[in-house]
């Protein structure tokens, strides 16, 4: 059964969670905006336990696709540090951002370095790719992009993480955005169902609650019901247990 969940605080992700009524959580596991490895955590036996499905995400530093060494091999092992904190937390995936080139780089050889990104590791969770919201260098915003990222990495144990917020930025049909991805990957595994405070094709990434956003409601609550997989949203806290909510009543109506 597909799970409804949020992305929470993580210095106590359990009870964060339960406070909202998510069914998963998503936490960073080390700073966001930092290269630190993961420390274990005091309480990953609670977290465990717990009955909550576990999702990670990667700190947004993280850029394999990048031609720059400097960012794209630690980028590389920090992949690797993450995947395996979320394993001992019994995560279902680490979510990863599809990247960028550099200005002037050719967007093909941030493809091939996300291939070899599989090619030389695997990992002991799944490893999400997700969509992003802009940039003209960018691996992961367009169906374009995206397909031309799965003719590298498609064959290997790789996922898809289809952020709602991010495909209205770029300027794509919500209402057939889940058929399309899946002609592509073959897959959705997970959602991150968030509405915007930007207009549609505005190429930010704002995410805002479903009450205040841009995107209709309904039409998060129909990717998430097409996708139908777990589904998490990263909206502001104060509203989160009422997005969840709205989730949960209309996919059981």
């Amino acid at each position: 059964m597909a799970l409804i969940g949020a992305h929470v605080r993580d210095e106590d992700p359990v009870a964060a969670g339960t406070e909202v009524g998510a069914e998963a959580v998503q936490f960073f596991l080390a700073n966001p905006q930092g290269w630190k490895k993961p420390v274990p955590r005091e309480d990953a036996a609670d977290v465990v336990a717990s009955g909550l499905g576990v999702y990670a995400h990667a700190p947004y530093l993280v850029n394999v696709a990048s031609t720059n060494n400097k960012i794209r091999i630690p980028s590389r092992k920090m992949i690797a540090e993450h995947a395996a904190a979320a394993a001992t937390l019994g995560g279902k995936g680490l979510i990863v951002h599809g990247g960028h080139v550099g200005d002037g780089d050719d967007i093909a050889a941030g493809v091939d370095n996300w291939r070899k990104t599989f090619e030389r590791a695997t990992f002991p969770v799944l490893v999400l790719v997700e969509n992003t919201a802009g940039g003209e260098n960018a691996c992961a915003r367009t169906l374009d992009r995206i397909a031309m990222l799965w003719d590298a990495i498609g064959g290997y144990d790789v996922g898809f993480c289809l952020d709602t917020c991010h495909a209205w930025a770029a300027g794509e049909d919500l209402e057939t955005i889940v058929d399309r991805v899946k002609a592509i990957t073959g897959r959705i595994d997970l959602v991150h169902a968030n509405s915007s405070r930007d207009e549609f094709g505005s190429s930010r990434d704002r995410h805002a609650n479903f009450a205040t956003g841009t995107i209709p409601p309904e039409l998060i609550a129909h990717v998430v019901r097409e996708a139908g997989c777990d589904a998490l949203v990263e909206t502001p806290a104060e509203r989160q247990a009422e997005d969840i909510a709205f989730l949960r009543a209309a996919l059981a109506g």
